[in-house]
């Protein structure tokens, strides 16, 4: 645009007023080509964002207190994972809301019944059972000295004076001595010698075996019958199990597995006391065959003595 100002000038130099004021209207237009150019409105341009340049520190102190701000959020965090172990360490655990404590506290009077009359059962049996091997204990103990003294003795009246009163082969001894000496009395003298010491000395023999049966039959009934009160217990407690679920409305997995398991624990007890009578009953039965036998054997060696006169 100067270049086309220029060019008019020359062509208009017709007298000096005249150029005068083409010179002052020319120098109007250079200046307002120079404030419209394109460098002109760049200034303004950078003066114009000088402003926001200006307020730039204040976004950046916000930004900044944003920033600590959040710092300071991060160890709380920390600390909270850290503090969060502790909590859950330091929290009581839950009861278990099923077992033997709530399928007592749950049942009924025939529940708990059931419950005592498996334990007395138990506890019978393991004290029959500590007993009787206790008891079959000694009389092995006393068979080997009742052999030993009758080998070692002159007669059967020092045999049986040496051995212990409390002995069951003392007893024996006895039964025979007192059958000899009342042979030939009465009907006595009908009968023969050796069949009336026999009988004696049989019985004897039955009241040992009458006293090593004591209690297995206790055994024996808690065996066959322990089992099959566990049972009515699960049926029982199924039946009130069933009752409850039916009258809450819900057969969810939680609301039967709970009720049902306790009542099956029943059979389990039944299980657990019936077993260990059964396996106490069959070997006190094999050690009562073995103690007899020994006092059949002494019986014997006595009956010999009686028929000899020693």
């Amino acid at each position: 645009m100067t270049i086309r100002v220029m060019r008019l000038l020359r062509k208009m130099r017709v007298d000096g007023g005249l150029h005068a004021a083409v010179l002052a209207s020319a120098g109007m237009l250079i200046a307002l080509s120079l404030a419209f150019s394109p460098s002109a409105l760049a200034e303004d341009g950078a003066s114009a964002a000088a402003p926001v340049g200006e307020a730039s520190p204040v976004a950046s102190d916000t930004a900044a207190t944003t920033d600590a701000a959040a710092a300071s959020a991060v160890p709380s965090a920390d600390e909270s994972a850290s503090e969060g172990p502790m909590t859950e360490s330091a929290a009581t655990p839950e009861a278990n809301p099923y077992g033997l404590s709530a399928l007592w506290a749950q049942g009924d009077l025939v529940a708990k019944g059931t419950l005592v009359i498996l334990a007395i059962m138990s506890m019978g049996s393991w004290y029959i059972l500590v007993i009787k091997l206790w008891e079959q204990r000694g009389l092995f103990a006393q068979g080997r000295t009742a052999r030993k003294v009758l080998a070692s003795s002159p007669n059967l009246k020092q045999a049986r004076d040496a051995l212990s009163k409390a002995s069951p082969f003392r007893a024996v001894a006895d039964e025979g001595l007192a059958a000899a000496e009342q042979h030939g009395r009465g009907l006595s003298a009908q009968v023969s010698l050796i069949d009336w010491t026999g009988n004696a000395l049989n019985r004897a023999i039955d009241n040992v075996s009458s006293e090593l049966q004591g209690g297995l039959a206790f055994l024996a009934t808690v065996g066959s019958t322990a089992p099959f009160v566990g049972l009515f217990g699960t049926v029982w407690g199924i039946y009130h199990a069933l009752i409850a679920i039916g009258v809450a409305g819900q057969a969810s997995i939680d609301k039967v597995a709970g009720p049902v398991g306790e009542a099956l624990i029943m059979t389990a007890i039944g299980l657990a006391v019936a077993v260990p009578a059964v396996l106490g009953y069959n070997w006190l039965v094999r050690r009562n065959k073995a103690a007899l036998n020994q006092v059949r054997r002494f019986a014997t060696e006595v009956e010999a003595r009686i028929l000899a006169g020693a």
